[in-house]
């Protein structure tokens, strides 16, 4: 059953919305935006019905926090009013609502405009799954290109996306960078980051696939990948927008190789100036090339490279980010040995 929140701080609405759509809706009735803020991030609705005369957090604050947030930007918003208004309409579109319901709410009205907002919704929704289809295929050709250039770090991607993962999740239980991270979506997140080494396509055969230590100039060639990832991925940004897809798929090419005191490469950053995803992909990153082995290195013990990391904290790597590592260490061990 399709769910729907009723959000409005009088009793009388929330009573009336309830005699016409339950039987064919689930409906959570909602005195305040600030109540479904909490309710939403167990509970993500259908459609939102949304009152604009609110205390506190009014209709029009609401819808813009909703719009921000990747996991509840698609949901459709049906603004509500006692007040039929051209200019305030207008601007309800404009913020992202759907439609406008003035009150006091007819039956047959609410329930029609429901039922083909919901009608809509669904229809978006298949059309949005077979564009992720798409996306993920072409998404693996290139990754599948890439990783088969470099053969050294074969199966580097799939145990970086992993260890992503594992790291954000903890995250989220200790509310570390819980703000930033309760506006992503995870699944489009971690799929992104498949996109790191992006470019690396623009990097030779020969210094990739080299059998020993890079001299200083090929060393300099490798570096180029991030800055040229992050040019890759705005060539395709100017072409098809700045989807949130690409957008973290950005972040995670071109700054995976900062460092938290600001030594790191190609735009020398510092502290919380590296975006997100560089400061949690440099922890993947570098612990997937510690413990897999190399032409011209032994791979270290998980022992080894947690320790080093460990002490890296602060110089390398985001020191909250490090004991949130520190805690999920064994999960990375465990991928690792997959």
């Amino acid at each position: 059953m399709k769910i729907i929140f009723m959000v409005d701080d009088k009793q009388e609405n929330q009573e009336a919305a309830k005699r016409t759509l339950e039987g064919q809706y689930e409906i959570y009735g909602l005195l305040s935006a600030e109540e479904m803020f909490v309710v939403i991030n167990d509970v993500v609705p259908n459609l939102i019905l949304l009152d604009v005369d609110m205390p506190d957090m009014d209709g029009l604050t609401a819808l813009t926090q909703l719009k921000k947030n990747e996991t509840t930007a698609a949901i459709p918003v049906i603004l509500l009013s006692r007040e039929r208004n051209v200019d305030l309409e207008a601007t309800g579109f404009e913020f992202g609502a759907v439609d406008f319901i003035t009150k006091p709410l007819s039956p047959s009205v609410l329930l029609n405009r429901v039922a083909h907002q919901i009608k809509i919704d669904e229809l978006l929704k298949k059309r949005t799954a077979r564009l992720e289809r798409l996306q993920n295929g072409i998404l693996d050709v290139v990754v599948d290109m890439v990783e088969s250039r470099d053969k050294i770090n074969n199966g580097h991607v799939d145990r970086t996306s992993k260890f992503l993962r594992v790291l954000i999740d903890q995250m989220k239980i200790n509310n570390v960078y819980a703000e930033e991270l309760n506006t992503w979506d995870i699944e489009t997140v971690i799929s992104s980051s498949r996109l790191h080494d992006i470019g690396k396509i623009a990097v030779s055969d020969v210094i990739l696939n080299k059998p020993g230590r890079l001299t200083d100039e090929e060393f300099t060639q490798m570096r180029t990948h991030a800055k040229e990832g992050e040019h890759i991925i705005d060539i395709i940004i100017e072409k098809t927008g700045d989807e949130p897809y690409l957008h973290h798929a950005k972040q995670f090419a071109g700054y995976h190789h900062e460092r938290w005191d600001g030594s790191g490469y190609p735009h020398a950053l510092q502290y919380e100036a590296i975006p997100l995803e560089g400061r949690i992909m440099a922890i993947a990153d570098v612990y997937d090339a510690l413990v897999t082995p190399r032409p011209y290195k032994m791979p270290m013990s998980h022992e080894e490279a947690l320790y080093t990391i460990r002490e890296d904290a602060g110089r390398h790597f985001d020191p909250a980010i490090i004991d949130i590592f520190c805690e999920v260490a064994d999960k990375f061990n465990e991928i690792a040995m997959m």
